[in-house]
């Protein structure tokens, strides 16, 4: 439909400056004051010697109040020293720059175990909440990494303010300074009235401070500018975050009441490096996640499976087993996952024929071999069923000549098959669409509920749209015979000038208003730019062949609309408009012809 049109990096920020000029200040110099006299008390009382046994039975010789873990791994090794992101002291999790206390097991955890990621992304939660204060001055609520998966969210009051996708450039730059200024996490105690002290113009953290136990010893951590509530233990600074991004935003409640404050939450992700930000599903799974899935007692034969450290391996023949793995890692809804990876079937020839229109799986058709209970399969019948008949296209339940199609049911649900007919009057398989209660069954998937105390079991649909992008493409190459629609065509429209003296109005600076439609005013050097700009695939012929052979050219080409541009259309700021096809033509001016591509754009033409 047209090249997408580029996200706006800007949008305007309406900051609560009264609000940080406040508060950050007094946290900061509160936060600074208490931590001075606690480090001059661990100074007074440091020195004795202490014995850290690590986890293969050596034992380092330290300094009570003085040595920390990151000091214990810089005798290790380099790498430890570099890698290390939290450690465990006696079975208790510890900041790598937090002083050892006493006589002790340690042992140090990088981002390769859970320990080290949990840490990691709590850590992260805390680079995004000061993003958030600093840029939206909003009041902070809580900041931990997600339940039973990948990633971190932040909660904050902002007021009126909704945040959406537009909000996280701004976001993710403020995210970026902090880890560019490489900022220490520093640990204190403070006692329940200081804490309250501290955040009393919040009253959320208010709140939570008052709900502590009496002997509950309250931490708090600063990183720059951001002082904050927190159990710890983090990160040694904020530069191990080498890669970090927003996910989504979306509503929350305080405490997740409805009758409580509404809030805004912000997920996000962040990796020790670039590279891992780039998510891409494996080609090869281990046999035992097909296991799971049914597909190796359904599906075994249509599998290429391999030896590998006496393990048996599968080249991917399903994308959704992987993506039930991904959502066990974030098990929220809704969730979409679209895998555009290599897939690898041993299927049979002829196996891959289509089905005439659509058809709906039967009773009496399932395959032998199928996943769960016939109550199952029946309600997921019906669900399709009913989606058919309100969709309100001819539809028929497996009734192919020859009963070609008996027992053609996926193993794990019934299916509505789509089938299109090519130029050459062929019937392919399209795309499917499947309800599958059984996956989500055998992987133990769930998602919590609007009561976050429930979690309850989601439905899978399989919905392969193209089923394979280069089978779909032949298809519609064949069919349009190499005449591509507009809202599909790669050469939508060509600039044909017709002499050089009308060069300045093709290619050269001028000024055009697009009208109310846009509610935006440009100012573009050439028409090409402002056809881009509205979104549209668009070239230029410059060359200095006559205006009939360019146009010859251009339909030979296969582009859509031929723009020519003379010199009264020079003086009027309008086009003259061919179609490919045609030999008439019309005269536009380009908000009139840029409404037309819109309106040939949402019909489909």
């Amino acid at each position: 439909m047209g090249k997408p049109a580029a996200k706006s990096s800007s949008i305007s920020i309406v900051r609560d400056d009264t609000y940080l000029q406040s508060i950050i200040p007094k946290r900061i110099q509160m936060f600074e004051l208490l931590k001075n006299q606690q480090n001059l008390h661990h100074l007074s009382i440091s020195g004795e010697p202490i014995k850290v046994t690590l986890t293969n039975g050596t034992v380092k010789v330290g300094k009570k109040w003085a040595t920390t873990p990151f000091d214990i791994a810089k005798e290790l090794s380099k790498c430890l020293a570099t890698d290390g992101l939290v450690a465990q002291v006696n079975g208790v999790l510890w900041d790598m720059s937090r002083p050892l206390e006493s006589d002790c097991q340690l042992k140090i955890f990088t981002f390769d175990s859970d320990e080290g990621r949990d840490t990691f992304w709590h850590s992260s939660a805390h680079i995004l909440g000061q993003a958030l204060e600093q840029t939206y001055g909003c009041k902070l609520c809580i900041g931990p990494c997600t339940t039973r998966g990948e990633g971190f969210f932040y909660d904050a009051f902002y007021g009126e303010l909704g945040l959406n996708d537009d909000h996280f450039d701004a976001i993710v730059s403020g995210a970026k300074k902090a880890v560019a200024e490489k900022q220490p996490f520093e640990r204190i105690e403070v006692s329940r009235k200081q804490a309250l002290e501290m955040f009393s113009d919040n009253k959320f953290k208010v709140e939570i401070i008052s709900d502590l136990p009496e002997d509950k010893t309250i931490t708090v951590y600063r990183c720059g500018p951001l002082v904050d509530l927190c159990r710890g233990p983090n990160i040694p600074n904020t530069a191990f975050v080498k890669a970090i991004a927003c996910l989504k935003a979306s509503a929350a409640y305080w405490r997740g009441k409805k009758d409580r404050e509404s809030l805004q939450r912000v997920y996000g992700i962040s990796y020790p490096d670039q590279r891992r930000l780039k998510v891409d599903t494996p080609n090869i799974f281990n046999m035992k996640l097909w296991e799971t899935s049914g597909h190796a007692a359904n599906y075994k034969e249509n599998m290429f499976i391999f030896k590998l450290d006496n393990e048996d391996f599968v080249l991917k023949p399903m994308n959704c087993p992987g993506h039930c793995v991904i959502f066990d890692h974030r098990p929220e809804l809704p969730l979409r996952l679209a895998d555009f990876g290599v897939l690898h079937h041993n299927e049979a020839s002829g196996a891959l024929t289509g089905l005439t229109r659509s058809a709906i799986c039967a009773e009496n058709l399932r395959p032998e071999k199928y996943l769960g209970d016939l109550e199952t399969w029946d309600k997921a019948e019906m669900a399709l069923a009913d989606a058919l008949k309100e969709f309100g296209k001819p539809w028929q339940a497996c009734i192919c000549p020859g009963k070609r199609n008996e027992g053609d049911g996926a193993f794990y649900g019934q299916k509505i098959d789509i089938s299109v007919s090519d130029a050459m009057k062929r019937k392919c398989q399209c795309a499917t669409l499947q309800l599958d209660f059984q996956l989500p069954k055998g992987f133990n998937l769930t998602y919590i509920a609007e009561d976050e105390s429930k979690r309850e079991r989601p439905v899978m649909i399989h919905r392969a749209i193209l089923g394979s992008v280069e089978r779909m493409f032949a298809i519609l190459l064949e069919h349009y015979k190499g005449k591509w629609p507009f809202w599909l065509s790669p050469r939508q429209a060509i600039v044909c000038p017709l002499s050089n003296e009308s060069q300045a109005y093709g290619q050269e600076e001028i000024i055009l208003f697009l009208d109310s439609m846009f509610k935006l005013c440009f100012c573009l050097k050439q028409v090409k730019e402002l056809i881009d700009a509205a979104g549209y695939y668009v070239d230029i012929d410059s060359s200095d062949r006559t205006i009939q052979k360019k146009v010859r050219e251009a339909q030979l080409a296969q582009y859509n609309y031929i723009l020519v541009v003379g010199k009264e259309e020079v003086k009027t700021k309008q086009v003259s408009v061919r179609v490919r096809d045609k030999q008439e033509h019309s005269v536009k001016s380009i908000p009139e012809l840029l409404k037309h591509f819109k309106d040939e754009t949402y019909a489909f033409h």
